[in-house]
């Protein structure tokens, strides 16, 4: 079975292309066949403007056309479109969503942060944790991050907030908003066992790649505040040059440094995780899972 996920984010869309192979008495393997990632970046006009631009209406046009493209070659048997933070707050986003569906038969669906955050959680990443420990997953995208904290494999909490790497990018994120989310993390985020932090999103996976840090072995809040020190004072090009990222990663790279240290400082959390999961997987996860539930 080919099932694809595409995940319309406030920074990129990306189109993940995984096969589930089914064998009897195992757990369905999941391979991923192929992943694209192309940066629209509509956060940066709906978070200042209000709405998406002629340019980057007409970039994500052309994308989905590609992503139908690469669907129809894989064969793909089922697949989900999700749009987030800059397509809900986007004044024309369901223009653009018809648009699509006229000219790709791709059908987008805007979901809400709450259910953003429980995409991540269908990884099913909690299955294979020790119930001795708390854990706050912590997904940083362009225009939100979501909180999801677990305890006993039983959801506790969870919430999005409107701070994203974009958003910060802009300016756009007041010292009340931020006041919000610490206040929220001390409230709720609390336990008497220890807490240990999951962070998805395409930031924390370059910062785990840049760390040499070994799979399954978690980064230090302490390395990441250090980090966040280093690179808050390289240039743009200084960053690009020294870790060998693209533009469109190195100059959100240190928004999302700080809203990670800020919500680990918070939540008086020592490590964290990270999986590689995201939005996109959970989505391939939510598809499988659907369908085995029905039939």
């Amino acid at each position: 079975m080919i099932i694809a996920a595409i995940d319309i984010g406030s920074n990129a869309a990306r189109l993940l292309l995984n096969e589930v192979k089914e064998t009897q008495g195992k757990k369905p393997e999941f391979i991923k066949l192929n992943l694209l990632r192309i940066p629209l970046r509509l956060g940066m006009d709906v978070f200042t403007k209000g709405e998406i631009g002629p340019e980057r209406e007409q970039m994500t046009y052309d994308a989905m056309r590609i992503f139908s493209d690469l669907m129809r070659m894989y064969k793909v048997d089922h697949y989900r479109a999700c749009a987030t933070s800059a397509m809900r707050d986007a004044r024309n986003g369901q223009h653009i969503i018809s648009r699509v569906k006229q000219e790709t038969d791709i059908s987008i669906e805007i979901i809400t942060g709450d259910e953003e955050a429980t995409l991540i959680y269908e990884n099913h990443v909690a299955e294979g944790l020790d119930n001795s420990f708390g854990y706050l997953y912590i997904d940083v995208g362009g225009g939100s991050t979501e909180l999801t904290f677990y305890e006993n494999g039983k959801m506790k909490y969870e919430h999005s907030f409107n701070i994203g790497t974009i958003r910060l990018l802009n300016g756009l994120v007041t010292d009340e908003m931020w006041k919000q989310m610490r206040d929220e993390i001390k409230e709720k985020i609390v336990s008497k066992k220890n807490v240990v932090a999951i962070g998805s999103g395409g930031n924390i996976n370059k910062v785990f790649s840049i760390s040499k840090t070994k799979d399954g072995k978690p980064i230090s809040t302490a390395f990441l505040k250090k980090f966040l020190k280093e690179t808050s004072q390289l240039s743009l090009e200084e960053r690009i040059a020294r870790y060998n990222i693209r533009e469109d990663r190195a100059d959100v790279m240190v928004h999302a440094l700080r809203i990670f240290t800020n919500v680990l400082t918070w939540a008086d959390i020592s490590k964290i995780y990270v999986p590689k999961i995201s939005v996109a997987d959970g989505l391939v996860h939510n598809i499988y899972d659907s369908l085995k539930r029905k039939s």
